[in-house]
């Protein structure tokens, strides 16, 4: 009895987790776009990375994207279609590639404390080696023009930030309600402008918005946040959902806008 109440258990869970979003999952399957899985190798890494392209005439520049706390989910393949059908190769790594058992990633750990976990027990190095291995491989593709800029939501935009200290060749960094590294002495280091988008109800990040400007600027880098106010913490992919509210989706529709003119100036 006990074990068929904790199969039954697992069973609702899944039902009740797995449909999140099952919208943008049928979104991504009707894209007329070419979309697929590369595994991109560096030392003793393996890579799994879902890469979308676009349809146009001529060499076109890349953009990274680094997911959410969430892994590489549905929905940051869908945002990696979204941004191939405005004209960009688009790469979106799964930085924890190796990290379930057997060897596998977001996939194979599921939802929840068990991709949280793992995301927050990841080698800093590791995931500068990874992205660096990443931004080579696309930078190197016969249909990239050798611009690439980098983008991430959430856990995906602190990395986003941090990677820019540590890559000399972006283009540009958009960090999605995302905080900055603290130390002077790293901001330094980054050689392209970084854009910044924060949602009005999210404190606990927003709260990190003066050190980063302040410290951008003793750096004399270029730092631009915007906040979307009524947004909450996500609303990139929440803005998107079903079930959004109105201001979510407001904040989503604008930066998309803003994304997506900054990117046609690189």
């Amino acid at each position: 009895m006990k074990k068929f109440l904790f199969v039954l258990f697992v069973v609702l869970l899944t039902v009740a987790v797995g449909p999140a979003q099952d919208w943008a999952k049928a979104k991504l399957e009707k894209s007329p776009r070419h979309l697929e899985w590369v595994k991109v190798k560096h030392g003793d890494r393996e890579v799994n990375c879902f890469i979308a392209y676009p349809e146009v005439k001529d060499k076109a520049t890349a953009v990274i994207v680094i997911h959410e706390i969430f892994g590489l989910s549905d929905w940051v393949r869908g945002v990696t279609d979204q941004l191939a059908e405005a004209g960009y190769i688009v790469i979106a790594p799964d930085l924890l590639s190796g990290s379930a058992p057997g060897g596998g990633g977001t996939a194979e750990l599921g939802s929840g404390d068990a991709v949280r976990k793992a995301i927050s027990s990841l080698p800093p190095e590791q995931v500068t080696a990874d992205l660096d291995a990443v931004a080579e491989y696309v930078t190197k593709l016969l249909a990239c023009n050798g611009k690439v800029a980098v983008g991430g939501f959430c856990w995906g935009g602190t990395q986003t930030f941090r990677f820019a200290t540590n890559h000399k060749g972006l283009k540009s960094a958009f960090v999605f309600y995302g905080s900055g590294p603290e130390k002077e002495a790293d901001l330094a280091r980054i050689g392209c402008p970084v854009y910044g988008f924060y949602g009005g109800n999210d404190n606990r990040i927003n709260a990190t918005i003066p050190t980063s400007t302040e410290l951008m600027k003793k750096a004399g880098k270029t730092y631009e946040p915007v906040i979307y106010e009524g947004a909450g913490h996500g609303f990139m992919r929440a803005g998107e959902a079903p079930d959004t509210n109105a201001e979510n989706k407001k904040a989503r529709e604008e930066a998309w806008q803003r994304w997506k003119e900054t990117l046609k100036k690189l």
